[in-house]
């Protein structure tokens, strides 16, 4: 899937999420709550804490990867699939795909089936064939888990979209530069070489 295509899908799987998360809500609650989104109080100590649990779980990956090859080699994987984004598009999709999955996962499911029910449906959602994106279940498994804890402790979405976002904003910009560097590598090797 080229790479501008996988950038339009992905828009239109996290506004499918988020409108199905907030059916879901409407349907058991009526009128969706602003106490869902924030705590109009201490928003700021949410905001504090989403951001502290996205760079808990950036260093947790940046080690990983230091010491895994199969980390590597998934982030390799991922930045083929991905292809290489603006900042402005790197930005975007990090902002709709933090709101989007933790409202649906987060707000939704996790208000159905608990914090473990809404960590394995978001560790799915993260999954498909390969060593490689056996980890990146795997941390999604972790993600979900960080994120349904700091929910189920503060009561609102505010630090988990901030977390996920702070997360999805990183990797998105680094494996958009990973692309972009391979693209030009690829373009710079003559075309002998291309061609063996």
């Amino acid at each position: 899937m080229e790479s501008g295509r996988l950038y339009r899908f992905a828009w239109g799987l996290y506004l499918f999420l988020a409108l199905a998360g907030a059916i879901w809500i409407g349907f058991q609650k009526g009128v969706i709550p602003l106490s869902l989104f924030l705590d109009t109080r201490r928003w700021w100590l949410d905001l504090a804490l989403g951001l502290g649990a996205g760079l808990l779980l950036l260093g947790l990956w940046a080690a990983a990867e230091r010491i895994f090859p199969l980390a590597r080699d998934l982030e390799a994987k991922l930045a083929q699939a991905l292809g290489p984004l603006s900042g402005s598009e790197a930005f975007a999709l990090a902002l709709l795909s933090g709101f989007a999955e933790e409202l649906f996962f987060r707000g939704a499911v996790q208000g159905t089936l608990g914090v473990v029910g809404a960590t394995i449906l978001f560790g799915l959602l993260h999954s498909g064939p390969g060593k490689e994106l056996r980890l990146w279940t795997l941390f999604a498994l972790l993600a979900g888990a960080v994120l349904g804890l700091l929910m189920v402790w503060r009561g609102n979405l505010l630090g988990p979209v901030a977390g996920h976002f702070l997360v999805n904003a990183v990797n998105l910009r680094r494996l958009a530069d990973r692309a972009r560097d391979s693209a030009e590598l690829a373009q710079d090797e003559p075309r002998s070489e291309r061609e063996i």
